[in-house]
């Protein structure tokens, strides 16, 4: 293990439940509409999925006819990738997506659903972006799509904040306001049955990737509320934002 990431086995253990875990980011209205704004952003180029996970959206993109290639650090995840139709015919580079390197020269780089928090560091996070950066052509794009930290839910002088309260499953952040990180604690129940997982992130706020990429050489070009390219606002619960190499 790396003293800036998870333990690897937190995602081996729970890579077989990963997608039922997903719940509505799983339907396929919302993951069409993400492929269809990677598609627009990639401009007929290849991409590059920093934590491609199980595939959720590297293999529907890959069905649109689009050339995806990807970088993953569990190899629990891996697997589960490889199982699906079409994850054996990905071509994807198993590792720390702050460091590897990938052959080949890309349109578009992205990172989705919360993924660049699983770097516990603002320098991993900052490697990170100059990782994508180096991957990039002229002209191409690096993506991220990540929540905005709900500190507003945070009573003064507690540390806890319930995300999600649903018939099957509790969701609770707990922060770490001095180091900048939160840990979610998940318990799912069914038949009877409880199951939980815990994983740690580092939070950070849009101006502080929009500085991160300024040191990678990328200047910001979007920053949406969502996949449908919406306002984003004070009361936006995430950011899509994109950061384009210069010509």
């Amino acid at each position: 293990m790396t003293d800036h990431l998870q333990p690897v086995e937190t995602w081996d253990e729970g890579a077989r439940h990963y997608d039922a875990s997903l719940r509505g980011h799983g339907r396929t209205a919302e993951v069409a509409e993400t492929v269809a704004c990677l598609r627009r952003l990639a401009d007929h180029r290849p991409v590059l999925e920093f934590a491609i996970g199980t595939g959720r959206i590297g293999l529907p993109f890959a069905e649109t006819g689009a050339e995806v290639h990807g970088i993953e650090y569990s190899p629990g995840m891996l697997a589960e990738l490889r199982a699906k139709p079409g994850g054996a015919d990905l071509p994807v580079v198993l590792g720390d997506m702050a460091s590897v390197r990938v052959e080949g020269e890309f349109g578009l780089v992205y990172l989705v659903f919360n993924t660049i928090t699983n770097l516990l560091t603002q320098d991993a996070q900052v490697r990170c972006f100059r990782n994508a950066a180096d991957h990039l052509g002229p002209g191409g794009r690096f993506l991220i799509e990540v929540h905005i930290p709900q500190i507003r839910r945070v009573m003064p002088g507690e540390r806890h904040a319930v995300f999600d309260a649903t018939g099957d499953h509790t969701g609770i952040d707990e922060y770490d306001f001095v180091n900048q990180t939160l840990t979610s604690h998940h318990t799912w129940v069914d038949g009877g049955r409880a199951r939980t997982f815990a994983s740690t992130h580092r939070y950070a706020w849009p101006a502080e990737y929009d500085l991160m990429a300024r040191i990678a050489g990328l200047e910001l070009e979007h920053r949406w509320g969502d996949w449908s390219g919406s306002t984003f606002t004070a009361d936006s619960a995430s950011h899509v934002s994109t950061w384009r190499k210069p010509a």
